[in-house]
C-alpha cells in the first residue's frame, strides 16, 4: 500500500470536490485498511498540506517558471506533498521525498509533469536557503499570510478586530493537531472511573483543566471501537462547547430548546446537567441528522432528549415557552481552522450574508424563551460581525431582553461586555468560540 498515494487521493478529493478533510481521511483509512502507523503518516501528509497550502504554493512560485495558475491541479498536489516532506517533515530522507513524488506523477499518467516535479524538488534539495518569506515591513498581512498559510482577508479582519498580538497568537495556533476532548457521561460514570477504564484499554486520558467532566484523550485509535464509547460513557466534544452549555445552566426539570442542534453534543450535555430529568428538544432541518442524535442519546441512556424537524430561521409556530434556549448558529468556522484547515481557503468565508442569517435565527429563537428564561447565542467562529455585533444589535432591538452575566470564571482575552465571552485557542486552550447570554424580562 502506497501511503503517499492515499494522501494524494484525499487531497485531490478535497481540492476538486470540496470534500471535508476529516470525512475524506477517515473514509480513505477504512477503505485501504491502514494500520495505526500508516494512518498517522497519511494524516500528517494530508493535514500538513492543508495547513501549509499557501506557503507551499508560494515556494512552488519561487522555483517554477510556469505560473502557478497554469500548473495542473494534480501536479500541484504532488508538488505540495513533495515540498512538505522536503522542508517541513525532517524524518523523511530527501531521496524518498523526491523519488516518491516522481513515482506519483507517473502512476497518475502525468508523464510530462514527472520531469517538472523532479526538477523543482531537486532544486529545493540543492538550495542552501529553501525559501525566503516576503518582507514584513512592506506588507505585514502578506508576510503573515505566507508564514502561517492563511488568507490576507482573514488576517486583516483579525488584526483590526483583536489587535496584532492576538491575531499572531491565533495564527500560531493553526498548525498542529488540536487535542481530542471527550465529555464524561455523568449519568453513567464519573471522570475518575472513566479515566481508569480508558487507561486499561491503552488510552492516555486525563482531566481537562478548563471544565469539570471533560477529559483529553491520546492514543485512542478509532474512538468508536473503545468499550467506554460503545457503552455510552463518553462522547467527543470540545471544551468550548461544554463551556457554552455550562453558561446556559440547564437544571433538572427544565424545558430546553436546542434550535440548531446537529450533531447534538450540546443537547446531550444539557441532559446531563439536568440529571436526565426534564426535557431537551433538539431541533434541526435534516431528518437524517436527527436520527443520529436519537441514536447517540440512546447509546448514552439519555431519555429526556426528544428530536424534531424545524427551520430555526423561518418557522413561526406557537410552542410551549422554554426555560433555556440555545441558539448555536451556522457560522464561518474560523474558530476551528486547526480541525478543518481547508475551510480557511473558501472564497466566501467572510460573506456579509452569514451574519444576517444568524441574526434572523437569533430573533426567531428569542420568541421561544419564557419570561425569566435564558437565551444563549453562540458560534464556533472568530469574527465580530458574526459574534459581538449580532449580540449588541439584538439587545438594541429587543427591549424584552437584558444582558445576562456569563459566570464561567475565565479570563477575557479581549475587552468585551460581561454577557459576552470570546474563547481563543491560544489563550483558553479550546476551540475558537463565542458565547453571549440574555435573560427575558417581559
Amino acid at each position: 500500500m502506497n501511503t503517499r498515494n492515499v494522501a494524494y487521493n484525499v487531497l485531490l478529493d478535497i481540492e476538486q470536490n470540496g470534500a471535508y478533510s476529516a470525512l475524506a481521511l477517515n473514509k480513505a483509512i477504512k477503505k485501504n485498511n491502514l494500520n495505526r502507523l500508516d494512518s498517522a503518516f497519511v494524516s500528517a501528509l494530508v493535514y500538513g498540506v492543508l495547513e501549509r497550502k499557501l506557503t507551499l504554493d508560494y515556494i512552488i512560485k519561487q522555483y517554477s517558471k510556469i505560473p502557478l495558475r497554469k500548473i495542473e491541479t494534480k501536479t500541484k498536489v504532488i508538488l505540495r506533498l513533495g515540498i512538505l516532506q522536503l522542508i517541513f517533515m525532517d524524518k523523511i530522507p530527501e531521496s524518498a521525498a523526491v523519488n516518491e513524488s516522481v513515482n506519483l506523477a507517473k502512476k497518475h499518467k502525468l508523464q510530462k509533469s514527472s520531469g517538472f516535479v523532479n526538477g523543482i524538488l531537486r532544486s529545493i534539495t540543492r538550495a542552501e536557503e529553501k525559501y525566503k518569506l516576503p518582507d514584513r515591513n512592506i506588507d505585514f498581512d502578506y508576510y503573515l499570510s505566507v508564514k502561517y498559510s492563511c488568507p490576507t482577508d482573514i488576517i486583516n479582519m483579525w488584526r483590526k478586530s483583536y489587535g496584532d498580538e492576538v491575531a499572531v497568537g491565533l495564527l500560531e495556533s493553526l498548525s498542529g493537531r488540536p487535542s481530542l476532548t471527550a465529555r464524561v457521561n455523568t449519568v453513567k460514570t464519573t471522570a475518575d472511573k472513566l479515566i481508569e477504564e480508558l487507561n486499561a484499554e491503552g488510552v492516555t486520558a486525563e482531566k481537562s483543566g478548563v471544565i469539570e467532566n471533560a477529559i483529553t484523550l491520546k492514543n485512542t485509535g478509532s474512538v468508536e471501537s473503545l468499550s467506554a464509547f460503545k457503552s455510552g460513557k463518553l462522547y467527543i466534544q470540545d471544551t468550548a462547547s461544554q463551556l457554552c452549555v455550562k453558561a446556559l445552566n440547564p437544571q433538572p426539570n427544565d424545558l430546553v430548546y436546542d434550535v440548531c442542534s446537529a450533531p447534538g453534543g450540546k443537547a446531550l450535555t444539557s441532559a446531563q446537567y439536568m440529571k436526565n430529568r426534564g426535557k431537551v428538544v433538539a431541533f434541526d432541518i435534516y431528518d437524517h441528522k436527527l436520527k443520529l442524535i436519537d441514536a447517540t442519546a440512546k447509546r448514552l441512556g439519555l431519555n429526556c432528549i426528544k428530536t424534531s424537524i424545524r427551520n430555526a430561521q423561518t418557522d413561526k409556530e406557537d410552542m410551549l415557552l422554554a426555560d433555556k434556549v440555545l441558539c448555536d448558529v451556522p457560522c464561518s468556522g474560523l474558530g476551528i481552522l486547526s480541525r478543518k484547515p481547508e475551510i480557511r481557503y473558501k472564497e466566501d468565508i467572510l460573506s456579509p450574508q452569514l451574519p444576517k442569517l444568524q441574526y434572523e435565527i437569533l430573533c426567531n429563537s428569542s420568541r421561544l424563551v419564557a419570561v425569566g428564561g435564558t437565551l444563549i447565542y453562540s458560534t464556533c467562529t472568530l469574527n465580530p460581525a458574526e459574534n459581538n455585533e449580532n449580540a449588541e444589535r439584538f439587545l438594541n432591538e429587543h427591549n424584552n431582553f437584558e444582558p445576562l452575566k456569563i459566570k464561567l470564571n475565565l479570563e477575557h482575552c479581549i475587552s468585551e461586555k460581561e454577557n459576552m465571552l470570546t474563547l481563543f485557542p491560544h489563550f483558553h486552550f479550546t476551540d475558537g468560540f463565542f458565547i453571549s447570554a440574555f435573560r427575558r424580562v417581559r
